[in-house]
């Protein structure tokens, strides 16, 4: 770098990205005084001083069915992008997360000779191994979130970090209900049910519909139940709101994000499958977890048997046996969704047996994953 201060370039996709990206611009910006950083990012990195091309929220799709539908508009970013990366010449790009969009970008600029960052493993412990040799074509290194995935990676010579999880550095060991209840104005001693129908408009367009009725089930069962949901953005809200117009579901709260609060707050949890189990497991808090994806997409995976695990939730994968109840396509039904939070409610030693395993698995993954990772980056950068 001729001890100038370097470029960083950085690529991150969604909110759960963004704020990925915010802490490793923080702790680059110590190590690098003067450093400029660009690229695609959201609020939270753009608050760090990140100059952001283009939002994260361009990049916010999920399934075949809707990639495909979004596919004309991504190729056409990701190939205006790359060139202006290559006007621009940064001493280090790194993709966080997006791997559909970002492991292409960063083998073009790494033939290119550009030095190449993944910041979260596609899920090679749940998808064909191979993969992680492919990753290694794009990628000069590989920044992995959870222990399993570094060993995978080595089998094929790539160069994988395990640097914890933001997440586990972010949540305390020992969540406060009470004091979530009082910042969010919840009811002191009611029972409360976080729902979190998903992140994305085509999550909730398939989930929310399904948790409206279980959680209507539920209201029948748990006298003075409140359900408590978290909207990710306004967009989102909207479509929540959209949803219960008509359903006759009462007692139900929806916030402006506020989502770690939301599931502390929670006497349990029901959820999409993805980032929100892991927080969920981290606030302590019992959930069942319920997804569908597009049927086109669920009989593509199916069919080509691209699926390597019958486990989809990440406190199973990281327990390595079932420890939350898992509803997946046709079991996700409001019956079977009600039945399964109503197993939370009734069985206080089932709830007191999965605290000790909840705690064991934060430890694992709580170490300052900012700081490790971007120690990782400036290392690559001193080669």
């Amino acid at each position: 770098m001729d001890g100038r201060a370097p470029r960083i370039a950085l690529v991150a996709g969604e909110a759960s990205g963004d704020l990925l990206g915010a802490g490793l611009v923080a702790e680059l910006k110590q190590r690098f005084p003067g450093a400029t950083f660009a690229g695609i990012g959201g609020p939270r990195m753009r608050a760090e001083g990140f100059d952001a091309w283009h939002d994260s929220g361009e990049l916010a799709v999920m399934g075949l069915a809707e990639v495909l539908r979004h596919l004309p508009r991504l190729l056409r970013l990701r190939r205006n992008l790359c060139r202006r990366l290559l006007d621009w010449k940064p001493d280090v790009f790194i993709g966080i997360d997006a791997p559909d969009f970002n492991l292409g970008l960063e083998r073009r600029l790494k033939q290119a000779g550009l030095r190449t960052v993944h910041y979260v493993s596609p899920s090679v412990w749940a998808w064909r191994e191979g993969r992680a040799a492919k990753i290694g074509r794009s990628a000069d290194l590989v920044l992995c979130l959870f222990p399993m995935e570094p060993p995978i990676y080595q089998r094929h010579g790539v160069d994988a970090r395990f640097v914890g999880h933001p997440l586990a550095d972010a949540f305390p060991a020992e969540p406060d209900r009470a004091a979530a209840r009082a910042r969010l104005g919840l009811p002191a001693d009611a029972p409360v049910l976080a729902v979190l129908p998903g992140s994305r408009l085509g999550e909730i367009r398939r989930l929310w519909p399904v948790f409206i009725e279980a959680t209507k089930l539920l209201t029948l069962q748990v006298p003075g139940l409140v359900a408590a949901v978290p909207a990710a953005d306004p967009a989102c809200r909207a479509a929540i709101e959209k949803g219960l117009d008509g359903s006759q579901l009462a007692n139900v709260a929806i916030f402006d994000g506020q989502a770690h609060d939301v599931m502390v707050a929670a006497d349990v949890v029901m959820l999409a499958s993805g980032t929100a189990a892991l927080e969920a497991m981290l606030a302590k808090r019992p959930m069942v977890v319920g997804y569908r994806i597009s049927a086109l997409t669920y009989r593509l995976v199916m069919s080509l048997g691209m699926m390597r695990t019958s486990r989809y939730s990440l406190p199973n994968v990281l327990a390595n046996e079932p420890i939350v109840p898992e509803l997946m396509q046709r079991d996700c039904t409001p019956e079977n969704l009600a039945g399964a939070v109503m197993t939370w409610f009734r069985d206080p030693e089932a709830r007191a047996a999965l605290l000790p395993r909840y705690e064991h698995i934060h430890a694992k993954l709580r170490g300052d994953a900012s700081k490790a990772a971007a120690e990782a980056v400036a290392g690559l950068l001193a080669r």
